[in-house]
């Protein structure tokens, strides 16, 4: 009899029992009856900052217009820089240059693939405003360098922990060291909704009541606006999931690390597989395992013959995708940021996968070194 396929992402019942309070709490979310800003929402974005350690969290429509807020609410607009990694997805640039910016790229590092404070320095200008952090695949970034290059140069400092709920450097949670920072809830992330949801979190009194007015039309009061502001509102339901799942997180991302750390005992020194690398004082949550081989495609195609399903993240680096040619980038220009693209692939790796699926895994990636 024929193996199931192993899909790179499944939604199942983890811990047990989940899915039955995300449903309770969605009817009882439809029974309030109060789906547009309600207490609901509220009590999401308390706990979340709460379990985060910051002051502030607002729930917003998605992680990419959680950026642009947080671009809005440092004043970046047009002849700024704003510095990115040139290896993330591409909403980090998008809400760069939607917010007017021109997204200066970066070179990641060739180990942790995380923007480093050593990379950002050499693309400071007199038109910088701001550093653009993404804790990429679930690894913290090196915040503390990053924070005093920020710090010293006058630069505001975004983090995109997207990718790393309940990540920490230094056993601080990323998120909170930024002077705002976005996050994405999409259903796949570590801590996922059942559709687009988002937040911007921050300790800044000021940028929070920013954030608050302006992602709801503007308003201070109903039908009162002193800014032309958005409609990008975290949905009523989605916040009552949110909430249920918050609590789950900490079980969810210790079952990720379990995972994580079997593919890394038994995948080292297999072929040229090139294993994650964690920097020290940062913690990695494995949002996405992600090895790396110069087989890529071959290894990938060997992995799909047997039911194995896999990612890519990401087959092409921001400097060359069509949409950003106006910057002038070529292919060459970032080589870190090239080869990742060329050689990265990323391993199924969620809770409830289970051991005899994992070992599948490992086992077929070994059977092509052989």
């Amino acid at each position: 009899m024929a193996r199931a396929a192993i899909l790179y992402f499944e939604f199942r019942d983890f811990p047990e029992g989940a899915v039955a309070a995300v449903e309770e709490a969605l009817l009882q979310a439809v029974r309030s009856q109060r789906y547009i800003l309600s207490e609901k929402v509220t009590a999401f974005e308390q706990e979340f900052a709460t379990a985060l350690g910051a002051a502030h969290a607002i729930g917003v429509g998605n992680g990419y217009d959680a950026l642009l807020l947080a671009l809005k609410a440092i004043g970046a607009g047009p002849g700024d820089e704003v510095i990115v990694p040139a290896n993330t997805f591409i909403a980090t640039a998008n809400a760069v240059a939607q917010a007017g910016c021109v997204p200066v790229l970066v070179e990641p590092d060739a180990h942790t693939y995380n923007l480093t404070a050593a990379t950002a320095a050499k693309a400071i200008t007199a038109r910088s405003k701001a550093i653009l952090p993404v804790h990429l695949y679930g690894q913290a970034c090196e915040m503390g360098a990053l924070v005093e290059l920020a710090t010293t140069q006058n630069l505001y400092l975004i983090e995109d922990f997207a990718q790393a709920h309940g990540a920490t450097y230094g056993g601080k949670a990323v998120g909170t060291f930024g002077n705002v920072n976005a996050t994405s809830f999409y259903p796949t992330k570590n801590l996922g909704a059942l559709g687009d949801a988002g937040a911007v979190v921050t300790n800044n009194a000021t940028i929070a009541a920013f954030i608050r007015q302006y992602h709801n039309y503007g308003e201070t009061a109903k039908y009162h606006n002193q800014l032309i502001g958005i409609n990008s509102r975290l949905d009523v339901l989605q916040a009552a999931v949110l909430q249920v799942k918050l609590a789950f997180l900490q079980q969810a991302t210790q079952e990720r690390q379990r995972l994580a750390q079997l593919y890394l005992s038994e995948l080292q020194e297999v072929g040229e597989v090139v294993l994650p690398f964690t920097a020290p004082g940062c913690s990695h949550v494995f949002h996405v395992f992600n090895i790396r081989s110069s087989h890529r495609d071959a290894l990938r195609a060997h992995l799909l013959a047997l039911g194995i399903h896999t990612a890519i993240h990401y087959p092409v680096p921001v400097h060359l995708q069509p949409a950003y040619s106006y910057l002038g980038y070529r292919p060459g220009d970032f080589p870190v940021a090239e080869e990742l693209a060329a050689t990265s692939l990323s391993l199924p790796l969620f809770p409830g996968l289970r051991e005899d699926e994992q070992l599948a895994i490992i086992e077929a990636v070994k059977k092509y070194f052989r």
